[in-house]
């Protein structure tokens, strides 16, 4: 008989959610927050990579929860500033700052810099922990430049300085179709979801009914 299978994403990012729903959505797995799941367990992020610091996140919840647990750790590495703000892009400046600060000091930081050296990339790392302790990672890199200003409505958080050449157009100007089609989440999660479904499969039809 099949049965849904949950999935815990540890996150509180609406945006990542909106993301991960639409990538996940017609894969058979309802996909749920930690809040939504009720678990509320501190995370120390203290990797120092993006792959060590998604592990560390599913690791924690899939121990406090019992349940699949999948997550991520994403951000910008900017060339020019020496990688920053890369595994700290969520906390950089403070964890309470505004994404609008951020980008506002990227850019300051950019003053002078021509197209040439303002080369940059968001990286994504996905990790998903089973009960069992097996382990499945999967990562997504969305190259592109820093522009010269914000621009866009869609996306959030560094997407409005982000430039991506071959579509003529900032991140945040972009579709969520476009978006999700070419971004290093949207990599990662199809990446992970490919390997995700000889096991799911198993899961949801043991009897192979």
């Amino acid at each position: 008989m099949n049965r849904e299978i949950r999935i815990i994403f540890a996150t509180g990012n609406e945006g990542k959610i909106r993301e991960i729903h639409k990538i996940l959505g017609d894969a058979g797995i309802k996909v749920v927050t930690m809040k939504e799941a009720g678990i509320d367990v501190p995370i120390e992020e203290n990797g120092s990579t993006f792959l060590e610091n998604a592990l560390i996140k599913a690791r924690t919840i899939a121990s406090a929860s019992g349940e699949i647990t999948m997550s991520d750790d994403s951000g910008l590495v900017v060339d020019a500033l020496g990688g920053e703000p890369g595994i700290y892009s969520a906390r950089w400046l403070g964890e309470d700052t505004s994404y609008h600060i951020k980008n506002t000091e990227i850019l300051r930081r950019l003053e002078g810099v021509p197209d040439e050296k303002r080369s940059a990339r968001f990286i994504c790392a996905c990790a998903c922990v089973f009960p069992d302790g097996r382990e499945l990672t999967a990562e997504g890199v969305f190259e592109g430049r820093i522009g010269y200003e914000e621009k866009g409505e869609n996306g959030f958080g560094y997407d409005p300085i982000f430039y991506v050449p071959s579509e003529g157009k900032y991140s945040a100007e972009l579709t969520p179709e476009q978006k999700n089609a070419l971004s290093h989440r949207g990599q990662a999660l199809r990446s992970m979801k490919e390997q995700l479904s000889t096991y799911l499969l198993a899961l949801k039809d043991p009897e192979g009914k």
